[in-house]
C-alpha cells in the first residue's frame, strides 16, 4: 500500500498540474476561483448575446457584426488599459472595472426583459463590455506576479489556462440553457451574479500599487513608452511576432462550420433523434484539448528553456491543424483539434510566463496590454486568411496549408533570432 501511494505521489507530483500557488498564496487562490466562477459568466454572455441578436434579426451578418465591433475596444482598451494598470493601483482597477463588467450583465438583462427589439443598444454594449474587458485582462496578469514566487509563474498560468478553457466549454453549454429554459435575461443575470466572487477577490486584496511609484500618467504617451520598450528586447518581441504566426496561419475557426460536410461528408455523428452536431465538437475540441493538457502540465515549473518550449509547442499546433486538414475521419479530426488546443496552451503558459518575468514591474500592465491586442487581432487575420484562402483553392487545402506555413514561419523566426532558443527561465533578459 505504501508502494502504490508513493507511486501515485510521483505520478502527482511529475505529471498533474502543480496547484502549489494554490495552497501558498491565499490572495492568489481567491483569485483562481473568482475568474473561475466569472469566465463562465462571460462565456454565457458571448454565447447568449449571438442568440439574442440572431433572434432579432434573423441575419447571419448581424451576428458576424459583433466580432467587428469588439475589435477595436478590444484593441484600444487592451493598450490604454496596460497604461492605466501601471499608473495606478491595480487592485482598484481590477475591482471597478469588474463593477463596470457587472453592470452591463445587468443592462443586457433589462434590454432582454422588457423585449426591446433593437440591435443598436445591444452592440453598444458590447463595445463597453469589451473595453472594459480589455483592461481589466492586463491588470489581472499584471497582479499574479506580486502574489507568487517567479518560479510559480509556469504552474500559475498553467492554472489561469484551465479556468480560461473550463469556461469556454461550460460556459456556452450553460448559456444556452438557461436562455432556452427561462429567458435570455436570466442568463445575464447570472452572468452579472458570477462577477460577485472576482469582486469580492479583488476587494481583499492588499494594495498593488507599480513598484517603484508611479512613472507616467496612463494615456497615449503612456502606451508609447510600452511599445518603445520592446525596441531591442527580443525575447520579449518574439513572444509577439511567434503568436502573430500562429493565429495568422493556424487559426481555422471559421472554416468549421464548413468542415462536417466538406471534409467528412457528415452534419451529426451518432445515431436516433439525439444526434450530436459534428460542428460543436469541431469548435469545442481545442478548448477540451488545452484543458487536458493543462490538467496534467506539472512538469511545466520544471522547464527552464521555455523560448525552445514556446517555439515547439507552435510546431506541433501547426502540425495538428495539418493533420486536421489531411484526415477524412470526423473522430481523428476532433482529436487533432483538441492536441492543437493543448499544443497552443503549452505556448501560451511560457509566452505569459517570459513576459511577466521579464519585464519590469512598472511596465508589466502596459506589456499585457499589448499581448490583449495581439490576442485580439491574431485570430481575426487567421480567420481572414482562412477564409480567403478556402475560397480559392478549397476548404481541405486552406486548413492544410495554414498549418504547414506556421510551422515554416516559426523556423523563419527561430532563423531570424536563434537566440530566443536559448532563453533561460532562470535567468530571465527581456
Amino acid at each position: 500500500m505504501n508502494r502504490e501511494r508513493t507511486l501515485w505521489g510521483k505520478v502527482r507530483d511529475t505529471v498533474l498540474a502543480d496547484i502549489t500557488p494554490l495552497r501558498v498564496s491565499l490572495d492568489y487562490r481567491r483569485l483562481f476561483f473568482s475568474q473561475l466562477i466569472s469566465q463562465i459568466g462571460t462565456q454565457i454572455t458571448t454565447t447568449v448575446i449571438i442568440l439574442q441578436i440572431f433572434e432579432i434579426s434573423g441575419s447571419n451578418l448581424a451576428t458576424g457584426l459583433i466580432g467587428a465591433v469588439s475589435l477595436l475596444p478590444q484593441i484600444v482598451g487592451g493598450l490604454y488599459g496596460g497604461s492605466i494598470a501601471d499608473a495606478h493601483d491595480r487592485r482598484a482597477v481590477a475591482y471597478w472595472t469588474t463593477a463596470g463588467l457587472a453592470g452591463c450583465s445587468l443592462l443586457f438583462a433589462g434590454i432582454a426583459l422588457a423585449d426591446l427589439r433593437v440591435l443598436w443598444p445591444l452592440y453598444l454594449l458590447i463595445v463597453g463590455q469589451t473595453y472594459l474587458s480589455a483592461i481589466a485582462q492586463p491588470t489581472r496578469m499584471a497582479i499574479i506576479p506580486r502574489l507568487i514566487d517567479g518560479e510559480l509563474l509556469p504552474a500559475a498560468n498553467a492554472l489561469a489556462q484551465i479556468s480560461w478553457n473550463i469556461g469556454f466549454t461550460v460556459g456556452p453549454v450553460v448559456g444556452v440553457v438557461l436562455a432556452k429554459a427561462y429567458g435570455f435575461q436570466t442568463a445575464y443575470l447570472v452572468d452579472a451574479l458570477s462577477f460577485a466572487a472576482a469582486w469580492y477577490a479583488y476587494l481583499r486584496l492588499p494594495p498593488v500599487p507599480p513598484e517603484g511609484g508611479q512613472t507616467r500618467a496612463a494615456g497615449f504617451a503612456s502606451v508609447i513608452e510600452g511599445l518603445r520598450f520592446l525596441r531591442g528586447r527580443t525575447n520579449l518581441s518574439m513572444t509577439f511576432y511567434i503568436d502573430i504566426v500562429a493565429m495568422a496561419f493556424g487559426m481555422q475557426r471559421v472554416l468549421f462550420a464548413a468542415a462536417p460536410v466538406a471534409l467528412y461528408g457528415l452534419t451529426t455523428v451518432g445515431v436516433g433523434p439525439a444526434q450530436l452536431p459534428l460542428s460543436g465538437l469541431l469548435f469545442a475540441a481545442p478548448a477540451v484539448g488545452a484543458v487536458l493538457g493543462a490538467v496534467v502540465s506539472g512538469w511545466f515549473t520544471r522547464v527552464h528553456r521555455q523560448g525552445l518550449a514556446v517555439a515547439v509547442s507552435i510546431v506541433l499546433w501547426g502540425l495538428a491543424v495539418a493533420m486536421f486538414g489531411l484526415t477524412r475521419q470526423w473522430w481523428l479530426g476532433v482529436l487533432f483539434l483538441a492536441a492543437a488546443g493543448a499544443a497552443d496552451m503549452v505556448s501560451a503558459v511560457f509566452r505569459n510566463t517570459i513576459l511577466q518575468a521579464a519585464t519590469p514591474d512598472a511596465l508589466r500592465g502596459r506589456l499585457q496590454g499589448v499581448l490583449i491586442a495581439v490576442v485580439a487581432g491574431g485570430p481575426y487575420i487567421g480567420d481572414f486568411r482562412a477564409g480567403a484562402t478556402a475560397t480559392w483553392l478549397g476548404l481541405r487545402p486552406a486548413i492544410v496549408s495554414g498549418g504547414l506555413l506556421c510551422i515554416v514561419g516559426v523556423v523563419a523566426l527561430m532563423a531570424w533570432r536563434p537566440g530566443f532558443l536559448r532563453y533561460d527561465a532562470r535567468r530571465p533578459v527581456a
